[in-house]
């Protein structure tokens, strides 16, 4: 692990020792800003460095610099090696010294130390985090997740805590009777995962309770900068309740925040859209009949302590008891396009309305000229309904809840969708399959362990801050400031498999290509707010198929609604940034991984470690795999971002071979009628199956996770004896030993080749695995799958004695050729790799010239709201022809015909 607090070096020592280390390590990478903007008010940003094989030993240290030379204070540590013991992937955090330059210098040095350190201690039932600027007391215990934030000796905020409001029955009629009850969070575990110099990071482990009952585990980090007057939250938690008696009503984060300023120099501020704000006083004294004074107004507009009110205008001073106070205050958010603010004296009176609008920013304040808390809500209208609400202002205490989950909305409400259409038996759930699309069995449409991650952050103000200020944090909390390396640097490592280039635009038909990348895009992205995609648990998803006919994505038509990773659209988007750099596909895929690492796979119970297939609802087909839950998803975002939520999601699958004792993902079409789930024997395929489970596996070795010794041996030995197949990939499937992690070689010859196998992973995982591992036998095996999916009949059934059948996906496999082409110096397999490419398959990916690569305008009585359609795109196609793309441009660019 690397140092975390390396001694400051003089500058000019640096200076003297850069151009010697540049000789040796190669060019230093350049860091910016993924969007402009510069850090803003945000507290520091964490940014994840890729390393070429063997470029930096495990122990080096790094410096960070300005353009112009200055240090910006670093934290720096591995997030994984290359198998010699080097470097490959660094995670480093910064903070002050960050400004809104538009590129640093990440050079191999001592790093700088901050001039005011983040501190850790801990002492009896709490843990302090002092950045040098707030300090946190958090607590190990009981309900109070945050005790205090004070600044300066002040105390800002005290008694941060989870509330969670449940109701046992859904009011489906015209009369409401539903009771609720309310659960408050409680602490099981609190650990510090980071002590400083630059960041430090606490995590919070419980659940929701009530009496004797105790549900709704929570997952909560803390994140603190050095130097920083905020900290952040990432706020999980994963559903374990009964679909039809557990309806959440409200989930929200909750402080309370000292009042202690006079009525009229408290102060109320919500954000509307984009830098609007509603700007108020508890007390205010503008409007009124009689005026205090020009500069008493406008001081308490600024939010500035106002003078003595004996120096007002006496008319107002000796009337202030009669003015209202305005201490209630509610933002909701109960759709993504509209919002509603109101307001009230105080309980028992009516509310009075405040304004609204579309999009809130999901932003607030309140406190006063000594103090107060600004607070926040990442993605608020998008994973609606979400809610704003600050109590009591006008008492000694306010009391602020950030929800999650609105109580003025709908109960959350995830009971399964339909009755079961008397699909009891295996031969009347196919017939379903073979109508809409979905694989239905009773009881398998549970969002029992499915997961949800929320980000939150908090300012300690020292005084109600400036107009400015507030939509700088605003901005801060909206789009998290993050710092990047570049394109060049990303391929210049030669991580995830070497498989992507930068953008490249050099000839008439690269240019082609990278117009109709850009198309592919621009339309998806286009359709999530066309078709509103948003919402707590579906934001990050797109749909699967388009119906023409009713203008309309088929998000009732089993599994053609939600598209759950269906062949890999995360990891086209990944490639797509990581190759182009580009904010927007940056910030798509983020919310992708965010959902569907965690939506679409479950986390608790007998399933824990699968994901569920596309469908109406992201939990409802009965196929639970692992090419869905798959780490290959996951990896990118958490080597950019260290994200230690995604780093938990993968950790937790390197056992998820165990799943497959529990569930048989083949049990309806398994020709073996007597095959059952053995300890010793299970059923294993190479393709969807060993993808997943091998990405799972490279993961935690290449971060030596806990478990990175057992995740090794798994991967080396299950490349060994599927290396050992007599027909090796084509093999299909063998019996694994869950005790040995190898599996059984059969010696009968099989052929067994689905269209699906390749296309969730397995291609990318085996570019990896091969370049990291040193295996003839297995590299052998791959490529002759890669050589022979796209062969002709009479190719394949003169190399295995039979042909593969009538395969599709063939655009999307026309990456397999352009590897093979690769590792074979096979020119001949180079020219098969752009034909397949390009040429026409019937119902098959986006052909070069027979789709029109273009979208038209729809309007109404068609559509609900006017837009665009290009009924010719589906996710699957889309996902299949971008890694096909990005694979064959960078493995065979210089050989694309015209």
């Amino acid at each position: 692990m690397l140092a975390q607090n390396a001694p400051q070096a003089h500058a000019a020592d640096r200076a003297a020792g850069r151009a010697a280390e540049d000789t040796a390590t190669g060019d230093p990478v350049k860091i910016t800003w993924l969007e402009e903007g510069g850090l803003g008010a945000a507290a520091g940003s964490t940014f994840g460095v890729p390393w070429p094989k063997g470029a930096h030993p495990a122990d080096r240290t790094f410096a960070l610099t300005t353009a112009d030379g200055k240090d910006v204070p670093l934290q720096t540590w591995a997030t994984a090696y290359w198998p010699d013991g080097s470097l490959k992937w660094t995670a480093h955090a910064a903070g002050e010294g960050l400004g809104d330059g538009t590129a640093y210098r990440l050079t191999a040095d001592e790093p700088a130390a901050p001039a005011k350190k983040v501190t850790v201690t801990e002492k009896g039932g709490r843990i302090t985090v002092d950045t040098g600027v707030i300090k946190a007391v958090i607590g190990k215990d009981g309900e109070k997740l945050v005790r205090s934030v004070t600044r300066g000796g002040t105390e800002i905020a005290r008694d941060g805590r989870l509330v969670l409001l449940r109701q046992g029955d859904i009011d489906d009629g015209d009369h409401g009777s539903a009771k609720w009850d309310r659960f408050d969070g409680e602490i099981s575990a609190a650990k510090v995962e980071q002590k400083g110099p630059v960041r430090a990071v606490v995590r919070i482990d419980g659940k929701h309770r009530k009496g004797g009952r105790g549900w709704l585990p929570f997952s909560v980090r803390l994140y603190f900068y050095a130097g920083a007057d905020s900290f952040r939250m990432v706020h999980t938690i994963t559903f374990d309740g009964d679909q039809n008696k557990d309806f959440i009503r409200g989930l929200g984060v909750r402080f309370s925040v000292p009042m202690r300023d006079e009525a009229y120099d408290r102060h109320i501020r919500i954000a509307g859209e984009d830098k609007g704000f509603l700007t108020e006083a508890v007390k205010g004294i503008t409007g009124l009949r009689r005026d205090p004074g020009a500069s008493v107004r406008k001081a308490q507009v600024k939010g500035e302590k106002l003078a003595d009110p004996a120096t007002w205008d006496q008319r107002v001073t000796s009337r202030l008891h009669l003015i209202p106070t305005w201490g209630d205050y509610t933002l909701s958010q109960l759709s993504a396009d509209g919002f509603t603010l109101r307001k009230r004296t105080k309980p028992g009176h009516g509310w009075i309305p405040a304004g609204g609008g579309g999009r809130a920013t999901g932003f607030g304040y309140v406190g006063g000229v000594s103090g107060g808390l600004s607070f926040g809500l990442r993605d608020f209208w998008e994973k609606f309904p979400a809610q704003l609400d600050i109590r009591g202002a006008a008492g000694d205490e306010a009391e602020v809840t950030l929800w999650l989950w609105s109580p003025e909305a709908q109960p959350m409400d995830l009971r399964f969708y339909h009755d079961g259409l008397g699909q009891d038996t295996y031969a009347e759930q196919l017939e379903g399959l073979n109508i809409t699309y979905e694989d239905y069995e009773p009881k398998f449409g549970t969002p029992y362990g499915i997961a949800r991650t929320s980000e939150l952050t908090f300012w300690a103000n020292a005084a109600t801050p400036s107009a400015d200020t507030l939509v700088q944090q605003a901005a801060a909390l909206r789009t998290p400031p993050q710092l990047v390396a570049g394109p060049a640097d990303l391929v210049r490592a030669k991580v995830f498999g070497g498989l992507f280039s930068p953008v490249d635009r050099s000839t008439a038909a690269k240019a082609k290509i990278e117009d109709r990348l850009d198309f592919l895009f621009a339309y998806h992205k286009g359709q999530v707010e066309q078709r509103r995609w948003y919402g707590f648990w579906d934001y990050g998803d797109i749909m699967h198929t388009y119906d023409e006919d009713r203008h309309q994505w088929r998000y009732d038509v089993g599994g053609y609604a939600w598209d759950n990773s269906e062949l890999s659209p995360d990891l086209w988007l990944w490639l797509a940034y990581m190759r182009s750099g580009r904010a927007d596909i940056y910030r798509f895929a983020e919310a992708m991984t965010r959902h569907t690492g965690e939506v679409d796979a479950y986390h608790l119970g007998k399933w824990t470690g699968l994901g569920t297939r596309h469908g109406v609802q992201h939990f409802a087909d009965s196929a639970k795999q692992q090419r869905i839950s798959t780490a290959l998803y996951r990896r990118y975002l958490y080597y950019l971002t260290a994200d230690e939520r995604i780093g938990d999601i993968m950790h937790a699958l390197v056992d998820s071979d165990e799943s497959f004792l529990v569930l048989d993902p083949q049990r309806k079409v398994r020709p073996d009628p007597d095959y059952k789930p053995d300890r010793h024997a299970l059923s294993i395929g190479f393709g969807t199956d060993w993808s997943g489970l091998a990405g799972a596996w490279l993961t935690e070795w290449e971060r030596r996770g806990p478990q990175a010794e057992k995740a090794e041996a798994r991967l080396r030995s299950t490349m060994e004896t599927i290396a050992a197949q007599t027909n090796g990939f084509v093999q299909g499937a063998a019996l694994y030993d869950l005790d040995t992690g190898k599996y059984a070689i059969d010696d009968k010859p099989k052929v067994s080749v689905s269209h699906l196998s390749a296309v969730f992973g397995l291609v990318e995982v085996c570019a990896e695995v091969i370049d990291l591992i040193d295996l003839p036998e297995f590299k052998e095996a791959w490529l002759d799958y890669c050589r022979y999916f796209n062969a002709t009949k009479a190719e394949q059934k003169a190399r295995y004695g039979t042909d593969f059948g009538s395969l599709i996906l063939v655009q999307g496999h026309s990456r397999l050729d352009a590897y093979a082409a690769v590792q074979l110096k096979d020119d001949t397999l180079a020219a098969r790799a752009w034909q397949k490419f390009t040429e026409f398959h019937e119902g098959d990916g986006y052909p070069e010239d027979s789709v029109s690569w273009k979208s038209t305008k729809v309007t109404g009585p068609d559509v609900l709201v006017p837009g665009v359609e290009a009924p010719w795109v589906s996710t699957n196609a889309t996902a299949q022809y971008g890694l096909a793309a990005i694979q064959n441009l960078a493995l065979l660019g210089d050989k694309l015909p015209g």
